[in-house]
């Protein structure tokens, strides 16, 4: 083998495994990005909260069906919430919520049989925009030094030995 040869031999091998390299850092790379899902909330393991049937189910066949609600309505405890959702999150950037059900389930006051089986979705939720500002108060604001000398000449910096007795307020001359 020449000179010239082997030299065009190593580049070769020099080439083929920097691409090999840079082929495995860019699959590494691509499975660093890769989104990391987190499932919180109700879990339907056995049976699904949409497949209560309304009329023939009560509110005992419900609990043994599906366990405990995620939670009962705030002025209703006749209505009962069963909720899931899913987030997904790449890398350094704030966890999306890509799925969310919530299934509400209104019982009879009377009876406890099931009146209603609503479900909902991501789709259904309504984004509520906040305002950021305060609200305005009566009054001022103090400054620092106002705030700083604001106690000088109030009271007094040694107590009377009769304000150390229970039931006494320092300073109060009522006796």
């Amino acid at each position: 083998m020449s000179r010239f040869q082997k030299h065009m031999f190593q580049r070769a091998a020099f080439a083929i495994v920097a691409v090999g390299l840079l082929a495995s850092a860019g699959g590494a790379s691509l499975t660093a990005c890769a989104p990391i899902t987190s499932y919180s909330g109700f879990q339907a393991i056995e049976s699904d909260p949409k497949d209560v049937k309304v009329g023939v189910d009560t509110m005992s066949t419900v609990r043994a069906r599906l366990g405990s609600p995620s939670t009962t309505g705030t002025f209703d405890p006749n209505t009962w919430f069963y909720m899931n959702q899913l987030k997904s999150r790449v890398a350094f950037k704030r966890p999306e919520v890509v799925a969310r059900n919530v299934t509400a389930i209104t019982f009879d006051k009377d009876s406890e049989q099931v009146k209603a089986v609503n479900s909902l979705t991501l789709r259904d939720g309504k984004v509520i925009a906040f305002n950021g500002r305060e609200t305005p108060t009566r009054g001022r604001e103090l400054t620092i030094i106002e705030q700083l000398l604001g106690n000088v000449g109030r009271g007094t910096i040694l107590q009377n030995q009769d304000d150390t007795v229970p039931g006494n307020r320092p300073g109060d001359q009522r006796r």
